[in-house]
């Protein structure tokens, strides 16, 4: 379940005013957060991190309700989430590999 707060930020982008929408929401943000820690980020403790939070606004807007920049919206999802991917703060790999 995400956080109150990562759920109050997505419905204020996407201009939502209901919580209607909040079990779809909170599925499209729990399922940002495992597609990002699927790949290496470390969201475990950063729903707050601007950056994190960017990029669950824009997986939610990708993917709510079919949208018709849905392609556009999907690339700057992962664009955002390649720039997490090489910064070492955002990464659980390993600082070296052998």
């Amino acid at each position: 379940m995400a956080a109150a707060s990562t759920l109050e930020a997505v419905r204020l982008a996407m201009a939502i005013t209901t919580t209607a929408y909040d079990n779809e929401l909170n599925d499209l943000i729990d399922a940002a957060l495992m597609d990002m820690k699927t790949n290496g980020i470390n969201v475990c403790d950063k729903q707050d991190d601007p950056l994190v939070l960017q990029a669950v606004k824009t997986y939610c807007r990708a993917y709510f309700q079919s949208p018709a920049d849905h392609d556009k919206l999907v690339a700057a999802y992962e664009g955002q989430k390649g720039h997490m991917q090489i910064c070492s703060g955002y990464t659980t790999w390993p600082a070296e590999v052998t």
